[in-house]
């Protein structure tokens, strides 16, 4: 991501912290509108559920400049949730969530250019999930290819030797190239 798409993003999550709780609700809210079959992957409280959301949430966001750090637990994240029943098709259906969250709770903040920033980095972010749960990655660890793998998706190394290829944009997600 360059440095302005990260800025973007930090500055608009900034505005959706102070309504973490909301943003979480209304979240999942139209997840559950979007594709109610997901639901019953969601069996413990919903408002702890909407607390971690937003807190991996700002995990990313505050490590967008050096997101190698974070790969191994993004990559274990997305190893959790495929023992959990997601699927590769409910990517696309959650993005799609959290685009309509974010210009729900930014109004006319939420311009194009943001949307381009958010997509571009939930792209990043669920590839590199998509990838450790299908096993495709090395198992996280200090000298495991997964960082490089992950930084080359996020452009933060153009010398990383392998690439991750993005999700599939078909359903609402505009393509970030």
């Amino acid at each position: 991501m360059t440095p302005e798409n990260q800025s973007l993003v930090r500055d608009s999550f900034a505005k959706i912290e102070p309504i973490a709780p909301q943003a979480a609700a209304i979240f999942y809210d139209r997840l559950f509108v979007l594709d109610s079959s997901l639901k019953p992957l969601f069996k413990s409280d919903m408002n702890e559920q909407g607390r971690m959301l937003m807190a991996m949430i700002g995990t990313v966001v505050a490590n967008l400049s050096n997101l190698e750090t974070i790969i191994p637990a993004v990559q274990d994240l997305g190893r959790r949730h495929a023992t959990y029943g997601v699927q590769p098709r409910h990517y696309e259906t959650v993005g799609a969530a959290l685009l309509w969250t974010l210009e729900q709770g930014l109004g006319d903040a939420f311009t194009q250019p943001v949307k381009a920033a958010w997509t571009e980095a939930y792209t990043v972010l669920s590839s590199v999930m998509q990838k450790g749960a299908d096993g495709s990655v090395a198992s996280p660890g200090p000298a495991s290819g997964g960082d490089r793998l992950a930084c080359k998706a996020a452009r933060l190394r153009p010398s990383c030797p392998v690439a991750i290829e993005p999700v599939s944009n078909s359903g609402g997600l505009e393509e970030v190239r």
